[in-house]
């Protein structure tokens, strides 16, 4: 059987390393073990004005879509200010997860969100980002305790949501590092999941769709996590069917 292509939408950001300092697409390399490790194939994807312009240039040669974690989301992709914690905006990436995340869905791809993620899903969507978590629900947030580090906490999904089927229960510890969250929901999406401790909005779906998933936490970083792992098992029956 083949090995299903999860494309891995990738961040522009400024890296260092030996005598280089340039600007990289980049992936942390937990998302493509944990893709090799579900039995799929874990495809880095950069920015591309020409994908933007016709997401089936790249859709029709991947089985699945996978948007990661990174810096915020440009305000202005959903009609914004920034706010004073906003920083690391890159709007062409923005652009070209939209219109790749927007034409998955038309297509009934298999398509997951992983925090930034997630909220690019409900700003692909026509929804807005709560820019700074911290100011409305305290600034002793669990979901962002030390800089370069996750938390955990748990989750609770409601029963029959994807968000239940991908996690594999009804409630579960995840690990978090992210200081913004959904504002107002985009159109046609569900909430699906929160957290136990502050009713904060961590998961949310889009109905009727065989799976398109946002979550806020970071399952790449858990090897208990079978997030991933359902979205790989998603793209197989893409491949089969």
């Amino acid at each position: 059987m083949s090995r299903p292509l999860i494309g891995i939408c990738a961040a522009i950001e400024q890296a260092r390393w030996a005598s280089w300092d340039v600007v990289v697409a980049l992936a942390p390399r937990t998302y493509a073990t944990a893709i090799q490790t579900a039995g799929g194939i874990g495809a880095i994807l950069p920015p591309d004005p020409a994908v933007t312009e016709d997401p089936d240039l790249l859709l029709d040669r991947i089985d699945a879509l996978l948007l990661a974690g990174g810096s915020d989301i440009d305000p202005a992709a959903y009609g914004a200010e920034p706010a004073p914690e906003t920083t690391g905006q890159r709007l062409e990436r923005d652009r070209f997860e939209v219109a790749l995340l927007r034409r998955a869905i038309e297509r009934d791809m298999p398509a997951l969100g992983i925090c930034r993620g997630m909220q690019m899903l409900n700003v692909a969507c026509g929804g807005t980002i709560d820019q700074h978590v911290p100011d409305r629900i305290g600034g002793s947030i669990r979901h962002r305790e030390v800089p370069g580090t996750f938390s955990e906490h748990e989750v609770e999904v409601e029963p029959g949501s994807l968000a239940a089927r991908a996690i594999g229960s009804g409630r579960a510890a995840v690990k978090s590092h992210h200081h913004q969250g959904i504002g107002r929901l985009g159109a046609g999406l569900e909430i699906s999941g929160r957290s136990a401790e502050d009713d904060l909005i961590e998961a949310i779906e889009v109905p009727g769709r065989r799976y398109a998933l946002g979550v806020l936490w970071h399952p790449e970083e858990d090897a208990r996590s079978n997030v991933i792992r359902s979205l790989v098992e998603a793209a197989e029956q893409e491949v089969s069917g």
